[in-house]
């Protein structure tokens, strides 16, 4: 079967779901992985054909249930690096880019020092930062096996040493030295923004990780600042992603938690959606 042809067939069944550039941009992504073959070879030759045409209309059956580009392939890129993903957990963003950056822009690279990711899910941020910065110790901590599981794939693959933990922050778990930067994407999506969401990450992205009960949005931030408190160096550094409605009220948290030089962060789209500060 022509490759062209399927392409054709993509249109006829995404472009109601999707942007006609968002469509093919799924077809180049899966030829490419699936046959090798780019587009740009595609618009050289269009009568390339492949013989095994049940792998990519399997996978146009997958986005015609809305299932993300990501899980079908099985990996992502975050911060250049490649990443494992898959339903255990959530596929990494842009906006999560820019806190590495930010932390990255805290820290001296040819310093020893130590830090820990709560919430790691694949381990994007931890490796991340594991990645650019040699000399530090980096840990990730998570609730869920399968997460980790993940995690430990993607820090071979990106041949980086990163110590996974298996715990829940909830629980205030010890550790006998401290960390110098705290950093975390906890879940603060509340139950009533889920009707501001898209189908394909309801009905794919591991809940756990995304989601707070409206009655207690900030139960994850109070438990890792409470948890800093007790485990952060002096003058360690404590960075979260932020929902963007509760900027004033993870202010009011940090000072709280007797954390100083505080600052609210937006990201590329205008919304705050970071914040740090510094454990007095």
């Amino acid at each position: 079967m022509k490759l062209k042809d399927i392409q054709n067939t993509f249109h006829q069944e995404l472009d109601s779901l999707y942007l006609s550039e968002e469509v093919d941009s799924f077809f180049y992504m899966l030829i490419e992985s699936f046959y090798q073959v780019s587009r740009i070879k595609l618009a050289v030759d269009l009568e390339l054909k492949t013989n095994n045409s049940e792998v990519i209309l399997n996978a146009l059956k997958l986005l015609k249930q809305e299932k993300p580009i990501q899980y079908i392939l099985g990996e992502t890129e975050f911060y250049g690096l490649p990443f494992k993903v898959n339903e255990h957990v959530l596929i990494p963003r842009p906006e999560t880019e820019e806190l590495v950056e930010w932390v990255l822009k805290h820290t001296e690279i040819t310093k020893e020092i130590s830090i820990l990711d709560i919430g790691t899910g694949s381990g994007c941020i931890a490796i991340s930062l594991a990645k650019h910065l040699p000399k530090a110790k980096i840990f990730g901590l998570d609730v869920s096996n399968e997460a980790l599981n993940i995690a430990k794939q993607n820090a071979q693959l990106n041949a980086v040493d990163v110590e996974f933990i298996e715990a829940n922050i909830l629980e205030q778990p010890t550790f006998k030295t401290p960390f110098d930067i705290i950093v975390s994407n906890p879940p603060y999506v509340r139950e009533k923004e889920k009707e501001l969401m898209k189908a394909n990450v309801l009905m794919n992205e591991p809940h756990l990780a995304l989601f707070v009960n409206d009655a207690n949005p900030l139960l994850f931030y109070e438990a890792i600042s409470e948890f800093a408190v007790n485990n952060l160096s002096k003058k360690g550094l404590l960075f979260f992603e932020i929902n963007e409605y509760l900027g004033n009220s993870m202010i009011a948290l940090l000072n709280n938690n007797n954390f100083g030089t505080i600052e609210l962060k937006q990201d590329i789209f205008k919304k705050d959606r970071m914040i740090k500060g510094v454990k007095n």
